[in-house]
């Protein structure tokens, strides 16, 4: 029995990243994640950003509240990212700017993560769903009050038609093959992404090195 759904990976070329709410004050309300790990999944995905010279908007909500501020990272890394203040609005997606800040890049593909999962990433991906995009939710770039509320933000948001995702596959898929000139960076990313898969690189260069050694030797 066949399906009739074709995989189509992410394009990088049709797609927007959405940093939504990464803010410090929200960062100490999450449970179902541990904070160290969400916030080097978000510094890579915005490091994959950089490197793809994807666009991309970031926004806060109440920064000067216990929200707090923006995680600095983001902006460190996209010097340029498009910032989009908003007056109140819990739904990013409400605020007039943020959307027409979307639709000025042409694009229809939204990669969105925001902190907390249950609002800030859900409401916008709802919206944007029902005015036609294609919206990937990344949900380890994302954090949220518990394990339970993640589990049923999921179920509503696939419901409604989102692509439940995480950063690995994120970067993986808008990465596309390994034979590229800036493979080397990605690797780096991958890297601080996966501490484990650090271990990995380090010993593929140490048996490349003995490899080296081994055919030197045997050439005297």
């Amino acid at each position: 029995m066949t399906s009739s759904k074709s995989y189509t990976p992410i394009d990088p070329k049709d797609t927007v990243i959405l940093f939504i709410d990464h803010q410090s004050g929200l960062f100490q309300t999450v449970q179902d994640i541990d904070v160290p790990t969400l916030r080097r999944n978000v510094v890579a995905l915005a490091k994959t950003a950089k490197l793809m010279n994807i666009p991309s908007l970031q926004t806060d909500s109440v920064p000067t509240g216990p929200n707090g501020p923006l995680i600095p990272e983001i902006k460190e890394i996209l010097p340029e990212i498009v910032y989009v203040p908003r007056n109140g609005e819990i739904n990013a997606w409400d605020n007039p700017n943020f959307v027409k800040a979307v639709e000025a890049t042409g694009r229809k593909t939204l990669v969105i993560a925001g902190t907390l999962t249950s609002v800030c990433m859900a409401f916008p991906t709802l919206s944007a769903l029902a005015e036609g995009y294609k919206v990937y939710s990344v949900v380890d770039s994302s954090g949220n009050w518990s394990c339970m509320a993640t589990d049923i933000t999921l179920a509503r948001v696939v419901q409604a038609g989102a692509i439940p995702i995480d950063t690995l596959a994120v970067i993986s898929e808008l990465m596309g093959t390994w034979n590229r000139p800036d493979a080397a960076e990605f690797a780096k990313v991958l890297a601080e992404l996966m501490p484990t898969y650090q271990l990995l690189i380090e010993s593929f260069g140490t048996a490349l090195e003995l490899g080296k050694e081994a055919t030197t030797k045997g050439g005297v």
